[in-house]
């Protein structure tokens, strides 16, 4: 009886043959007479329970295998591995990927030990089957391949790393990541989860969990009994994050943030941009958790809304912040961030984003929150990186505690108005009086023998105040600021030229009544044949849409001497902006024009050597000394007595002792 004649259901293995699988381990494959591999199990080693027979009796060996960092090297009985009468034998599953066994048909003729094989080591090419028995990291290997260094084996200096589960197929998704994650020490999040014949592999970003979910290796077991393995290799960054947005792509998710962002509060809401549906009509899906798109969005609210105080980045499967931390610099207004609904699963990602002067953040559905044992303890963590914050997931927060000593921000006193002599000051006053009284007439045709037959005229609103949205439409359209205004037919346009068209233009402008006790004044160049002065204040609508609304105002007039004491103006420039609260409260409240807009009258020689006097001994200056007299009627004595009592009682301003 021959030994095929009892066994007629066993293979006699013809050849051995080591060969290396797509994702580089070495394998090595049985070859049958019937071109059959002898075994269908796979190499995950099951419970006791699930064993049949003994092990390691007969001239064949199991498998050895690395799973883990500890490069560990296991064996077990193959199919052959020695059994008691015809029972089984352990359960092991040969197959293309991930075999790897040690196998000796019968006594060695030379007399060698039996050679173990070992996945991670690459065999030599030159064609005398040996093995590399150089010793190297995971992934490591002779020649220039994609991962090793020219010559030197050397490992990629990445910090990429492919985590590959054997015969992942065959289980669910969330089951198998979930169960990984229970019992991995360090939180991973898994980049570009598939599945590749057999097996279930993804990426992870760092050397720290991916090392520690090795060693998860062999400690979890399926409904079946088999232990889950977990094998490592580094590799380049998946090439799914390397991928370049197109210039037209780019202009679209522009678009798209203009469309999603809100100018009066500043703020851009970036949820679940990906399933945005301008962008997946044009075959664009942003995935932010991507450096490419991340970057693409960062440089815009760079270039387009660097004045950004808040922005939404829920929905957005983020699981790092390295990215977003970009904002620091190029958002620094920036104030409420919004990362709920994302995969951040540990806390130190915060660490990345402490340059921001965050008052509200939003973390809620994220798993790094379930790692604070109560609220008040997740509270300080956030408060540790970001002292200012006041608002947490929607819930106020108790004012911080802050010890930082804040030197008092002292406003320096306001300064009058500055004419730089006594005689331009009268012309200017003088001027200024007969001018308003003439432009809140209602009629201001006779502002014509003001104006100098070739003068110009510019009227400006501010840059930051969108007059559609404002009280200031009625000035929009003459509105010529060279910051908005790029097309220069446009400004040439919007410069009237010539007293008629300036005068016109007035008569267009809504009717005004000014604050004359509101006005300041200040020379900026006098000379023989030319005057310089910007005039600043207050002044209300009496009619339109906007009756009664208050406004502030400053004005350049540039003008040059007209007969023997008057002023003809050749260029004006009127800038029109919304008046503060301050501002507003302050406006038509005096009851007598200042000293600094009031037209002072001549005084003679007593009254002017009486006024040098009291300005020395009192302290206070020229316009402050002659009110106090004034209002004494210019009794030396008794204007004396009132400015002491008023200094003890410290009732004098500032601003009369400054010259």
């Amino acid at each position: 009886m021959t030994f095929r004649k009892w066994y007629p259901n066993l293979a006699v293995v013809a050849r051995v043959r080591l060969d290396q699988d797509q994702e580089g381990v070495v394998v090595q494959r049985d070859v049958t007479s019937k071109g059959k591999l002898p075994g269908e199990h796979d190499i995950r080693v099951a419970d006791p329970q699930f064993r049949g027979g003994r092990m390691g009796r007969g001239p064949f060996r199991g498998p050895v295998y690395y799973d883990g960092p500890a490069r560990q090297q296991r064996s077990r009985g193959g199919p052959m591995g020695g059994f008691r009468g015809p029972g089984p034998g352990p359960r092991v599953r040969f197959e293309d990927s991930y075999v790897d066994v040690t196998m000796n048909s019968g006594s060695p003729q030379d007399g060698s030990s039996h050679r173990r094989f070992n996945p991670y080591r690459w065999p030599n090419r030159r064609g005398d089957g040996q093995f590399d028995r150089d010793r190297r990291g995971a992934g490591g290997h002779r020649g220039g391949g994609e991962r090793g260094g020219g010559g030197g084996g050397g490992r990629d200096k990445s910090s990429w790393y492919k985590m590959i589960i054997p015969y992942g197929r065959k289980y669910d998704k969330k089951w198998l990541l979930t169960a990984l994650q229970n019992l991995c020490s360090v939180p991973f999040t898994p980049v570009q989860y598939q599945i590749e014949g057999h097996k279930a592999q993804f990426y992870l970003e760092d050397a720290c969990s991916a090392n520690a979910l090795c060693r998860v290796s062999r400690q979890i077991t399926d409904t079946e009994g088999y232990k889950v393995i977990v094998l490592m290799n580094p590799c380049p960054p998946p090439s799914i994050l390397n991928t370049q947005l197109k210039p037209e792509d780019m202009e679209h998710l522009k678009q798209c943030m203009a469309k999603r962002f809100d100018g009066s509060q500043r703020a851009l809401d970036l949820n679940n941009i990906r399933t945005d549906p301008d962008l997946v009509s044009q075959n664009i899906r942003v995935i932010l958790s991507r450096k490419t798109f991340m970057d693409a969005v960062v440089k815009i609210i760079e270039e387009n809304i660097p004045e950004l105080v808040c922005l939404n980045l829920s929905n957005n499967k983020l699981y790092k912040l390295e990215d977003v931390a970009d904002l620091i610099s190029k958002a620094p207004h920036l104030k409420t961030l919004n990362l709920s609904h994302n995969e951040l699963k540990s806390d130190k990602e915060l660490d990345r984003l402490k340059g921001l002067k965050l008052v509200e953040l939003w973390l809620d559905r994220n798993p790094l929150c379930d790692q604070f044992k109560d609220q008040r303890t997740y509270i300080s963590a956030m408060r540790e990186r970001f002292p200012r914050l006041l608002k947490l997931d929607g819930h106020d927060l108790p004012p911080p505690i802050v010890f930082e000593v804040v030197a008092p921000t002292t406003i320096p006193p306001c300064k009058g108005s500055y004419f730089g002599s006594e005689e331009i000051k009268v012309l200017i006053l003088h001027f200024l009086q007969q001018y308003y009284s003439v432009y809140d007439s209602g009629n201001r045709q006779p502002l014509l023998e003001a104006y100098h037959d070739g003068a110009s005229f510019s009227l400006s609103l501010p840059s930051s105040q969108n007059p559609n949205r404002c009280s200031l439409s009625e000035y929009h359209k003459d509105s010529r600021n060279i910051k908005r205004l790029k097309d220069p037919s446009t400004r040439f346009r919007l410069l009237k030229h010539t007293r008629l068209n300036v005068v016109a233009l007035l008569n267009e402008l809504p009717k005004t009544q000014h604050d004359t006790a509101s006005f300041n004044v200040d020379v900026n160049t006098h000379t023989t044949t030319l005057l310089s002065f910007t005039v600043s204040g207050m002044f209300k609508e009496v009619d339109g849409k906007s009756q009664e609304a208050v406004r502030a105002f400053s004005r350049v007039f540039i003008a040059v001497p007209a007969g023997t004491s008057g002023l003809c103006i050749v260029n004006d420039e009127l800038f029109v902006r919304i008046a503060t609260t301050e501002e507003i409260q302050r406006a038509f409240t005096a009851s007598a024009p200042t000293p600094s807009s009031s037209p002072a009258p001549t005084l003679n020689t007593p009254q002017q050597e009486m006024l040098s006097a009291f300005s020395l001994k009192s302290g206070m200056n020229l316009e402050w000394s002659q009110k106090c007299l004034q209002d004494n009627e210019w009794d030396f004595n008794k204007a004396a007595q009132i400015f002491t009592q008023l200094k003890i009682e410290s009732k004098i301003p500032d601003v009369a002792f400054i010259k």
